[in-house]
């Protein structure tokens, strides 16, 4: 018998079926208020991200701390997240962010 590869058999019982989780990546912009500005990226872990951020961990956000969540996209794929992220920087604007996050 064959399973859909996303799936597999536990111990000896065939009706135990688990899935695989499906890694998701994720688009988020962070909003500094001590420098009110706002940062673009993605990434596959949005909560571990989030923390090295809020830990001076990365170069580039390191003097806003602390920061915010402020609007989050979901992808199938870590190209597409990668794509809206620079489409996202590409508009260059404040307004078009301040948008996004409106919804």
């Amino acid at each position: 018998e064959h399973l859909p590869s996303k799936q597999t058999v536990l111990g000896s019982n065939p009706s135990a079926i688990t899935t695989t989780p499906h890694i998701m990546f994720t688009v988020y912009i962070l909003y500094s208020k001590s420098l009110d500005r706002y940062y673009t990226g993605h990434t596959a872990n949005i909560e571990d991200r989030f923390l090295r951020h809020n830990k001076g961990r990365s170069k580039a956000t390191k003097a806003g701390i602390p920061w915010i969540i402020v609007h989050t996209e979901t992808f199938e794929s870590k190209s597409i997240a990668y794509k809206r992220e620079l489409e996202i920087k590409a508009k260059k604007s404040r307004t078009y962010i301040e948008k996004l996050i409106a919804g």
